[in-house]
């Protein structure tokens, strides 16, 4: 690793937790699987947008973008962290996922990046699960 590496698990190491009872491993699992899922989504609605009848795909993944990226930041702030907000915000991003990754099934068949998306969709949803057995 090079100097100018971040080594996240030792910055959240160095981190006030508050009164977070979290297993530092499964919360760095979740933060690095909501990331890809932002990206994933990101990417898949920006191709999808040369395509007219691919709007609904378009909208479910920017919003599901724009849902994992909200969540990882908060979880990237764990002292100021609400646990119900947080519980909330694990739900609503498990529920836009499971529609995401639905919707991409649809055209994984005719589209690389709509797999792709599905599967980021599928291993956020599966993370944020395990997250909420730590936060319940």
């Amino acid at each position: 690793m090079r100097e100018t590496d971040v080594d996240t698990m030792e910055m959240m190491k160095s981190m006030p937790m508050g009164s977070m009872p979290m297993d530092m491993m499964a919360m760095q699992d979740c933060i690095q699987s909501l990331n890809a899922c932002s990206m994933a989504a990101t990417m898949c609605a920006g191709a999808d947008m040369t395509e007219m009848d691919m709007a609904k795909c378009t909208a479910m993944c920017s919003n599901m973008a724009d849902m994992a990226d909200a969540t990882m930041r908060m979880m990237m702030r764990p002292a100021g962290m609400d646990m119900e907000v947080m519980k909330a915000m694990l739900m609503a991003c498990m529920t836009m996922g499971k529609a995401c990754a639905a919707e991409c099934r649809m055209h994984a068949d005719m589209a690389e990046h709509c797999r792709y998306c599905a599967m980021a969709c599928d291993d956020m949803v599966m993370k944020c699960e395990a997250m909420m057995a730590q936060v319940a």
